[in-house]
């Protein structure tokens, strides 16, 4: 079950903590849940996490519900990943390598982020200033082999929208 809380002093946002993922399967459940959402098509999510903890595993069994087929790869090397999709765009970033905040400018990620779609970002904190706020915050710890400690965050309303949703609409899904 999801638990809801109160974010105090931020229009009462909700944060649903506590999820727990025992093994790669329920990633791809919660995946799932998320993507039946349609607040998700306008949504910028920071993945946060050690190297390990199933931020590009999440990534990708995200844009598999979405319906990307091919290979998605990570995109450490390259920043970032687009997808196109029939009535969806989706720009998967990962900011591990990204050290000057002139390659924001010179890369054109302003305008992506101004840009309807779905952006998805790992390691956020290494592009922090250019960035917008993430609707949605997901935060994962790795407690054995297979099983994470997941926090997710909203931190607009459309973030909100999307914790209410997963918790009202498909809580079974959302977590095991």
């Amino acid at each position: 079950m999801i638990a809801v809380e109160l974010l105090h002093g931020v229009d009462h946002l909700p944060i649903v903590k506590s999820l727990h993922w025992p093994d790669e399967a329920a990633t791809g459940r919660f995946a799932r849940a998320l993507a039946a959402l349609p607040e998700l098509r306008l949504a910028y999510i920071e993945l946060q996490g050690d190297l390990g903890a199933g931020k590009t595993t999440l990534v990708r069994h995200l844009l598999r519900a979405l319906g990307v087929r091919g290979r998605i790869k990570s995109p450490t090397y390259a920043v970032v990943e687009p997808y196109e999709l029939p009535q969806l765009n989706i720009w998967h970033f990962d900011f591990y390598r990204f050290s000057d905040p002139r390659e924001w400018t010179d890369a054109g990620f302003r305008d992506i982020f101004a840009s309807p779609g779905l952006k998805i970002a790992e390691w956020p904190d290494k592009a922090t200033g250019c960035v917008p706020l993430a609707d949605l915050v997901i935060q994962l710890d790795v407690q054995d082999d297979e099983a994470r400690q997941v926090n997710l965050t909203a931190q607009t309303k459309l973030g909100a929208a999307l914790l209410q949703r997963l918790a009202d609409s498909a809580p079974d899904e959302a977590s095991p």
